[in-house]
């Protein structure tokens, strides 16, 4: 409990909101909302409840039916909540109709995201690219919540131009997209002339969904203090650092992690970012094994790298954390073959939880040579990921330098 004279910030509360249809079932909604949760608490906010509902399609009025809209009104009036966040994106009217029926602060998941992007943003390309995602996404939301840019707001959904209450002067808000496309298109030359020096260097960019290991892989890889957390979007600007193996050199870069329903103005707005995977020679497309719905999230990866027009590239798939998959030995045996059960999960799309030599046989059985099995915590496989990135690195450094011979004078290995 916060003192009364203390000077700490209470957190902000909040309820989760998602419906259930048959686009998205129970299991996936239940997984989803976990999602937002985490969502929410990397942004600051304490989650007290989830609520859903079995519907076709949303509500135009209020996303949910009158019936769930009240329970959810009662509740957030008993326990004092702050804020009602929905799993999917709202239109302006629905937002419009929700604060004034539940009379307390309103976001959907486009806009979580985009708070916790500008959390996260250190360096000026990257707060640029925000809040010109910010601008773009309120554009068409502006209401009279937004009433002055002078008066200032705070919490979760308020940062970077929410800061301060938004004009509803249109043009104003559009002069301000044009100016930080201005901003962006000098960034992006600079960037552009910067990756041209780079020509020469192998190049290796780290993909995967947010918060599957991507920075505590880039520590390990390149022995240097990049920041890792187990938060989402621990990343948002790209970090690169040179490592050697085998005395053959390339530049490493860390990227944004993907994420289901990621906002597309954060797409188009982190292009020039996005453009240090598009330049890269290899991918390391970095997995969370011990995560229920990993293939899913693949899927994510896969369509969003596709978008950008990178699915073809040479890529090492990484399934890390397999510190936490259980052995075959470990898992519960029955006495007898009447006691397993035995579940149909062909109408489900479920799958359990699978042990280590289970996916391993799953991939390789695919015929999915290029995939590593690692944990970047406990250092397992590590040798042999090294080895597998060199493979992919040196054909691409022996086309650049033809003539180059391996002696002790040119590079130092890093072991």
């Amino acid at each position: 409990m916060i003192e009364p004279f203390s000077t700490a910030k209470r957190k902000e509360t909040a309820v989760l909101v998602a419906i259930v249809n048959q686009a998205q079932p129970d299991y996936k909604v239940e997984e989803y909302l976990d999602e937002l949760a985490f969502l929410a608490e990397t942004s600051g906010a304490i989650t007290k409840k989830k609520f859903t509902q079995k519907l076709d399609k949303p509500d135009v009025t209020f996303f949910v039916g009158k019936g769930k809209l009240e329970e959810i009104k009662a509740y957030v009036q008993a326990n004092e909540i702050d804020m009602v966040i929905f799993d999917d994106d709202l239109s302006p009217s629905q937002v419009r109709n929700l604060e004034n029926k539940l009379k307390c602060k309103i976001l959907d998941r486009s806009l979580l995201i985009l708070n916790i992007f500008s959390i996260r943003a250190k360096t000026a390309q990257a707060k640029t690219q925000v809040e010109l995602a910010q601008y773009q996404y309120i554009l068409p939301r502006l209401t009279k919540m937004w009433t002055h840019l002078s008066k200032q707001k705070g919490g979760i959904g308020m940062r970077g131009p929410g800061e301060k209450e938004l004009e509803t002067d249109r043009r104003i808000v559009r002069d301000k997209i044009a100016l930080f496309n201005k901003k962006l298109e000098k960034i992006d030359k600079q960037n552009a002339t910067r990756r041209k020096s780079r020509q020469q260097v192998v190049r290796v960019a780290l993909v995967g969904y947010t918060n599957v290991g991507k920075s505590t892989l880039m520590r390990l890889l390149s022995k240097s203090d990049v920041f890792a957390e187990n938060k989402l979007f621990a990343t948002v600007d790209s970090t690169v650092r040179k490592v050697v193996i085998n005395r053959i050199p390339f530049l490493l870069t860390d990227t944004v992690g993907f994420i289901r329903k990621l906002p597309h103005a954060l797409i188009e707005c982190f292009k020039s970012t996005l453009d240090e995977i598009r330049e890269a020679d290899v991918l390391l497309h970095v997995v969370d094994a011990s995560h229920p719905s990993f293939e899913e999230q693949i899927n994510v990866v896969n369509n969003t790298l596709a978008e950008i027009g990178v699915s073809d590239k040479p890529t090492l798939l990484v399934f890390n954390k397999v510190d936490k998959l259980m052995k075959e030995e470990d898992l519960p045996q029955a006495e007898d073959e009447e006691e397993l059960i035995y579940v149909d999960d062909s109408e489900t799309d479920y799958h359990p939880p699978l042990t280590l030599e289970q996916l391993e046989a799953t991939y390789m059985g695919r015929g999915e040579k290029d995939a590593i099995f690692i944990s970047a915590v406990d250092k397992l496989n590590i040798d042999k990921l090294r080895q597998a990135i060199f493979d992919k690195v040196s054909d691409k450094f022996f086309t650049i330098y033809p003539n180059y011979v391996h002696n002790d004078m040119d590079y130092q290995y890093t072991e």
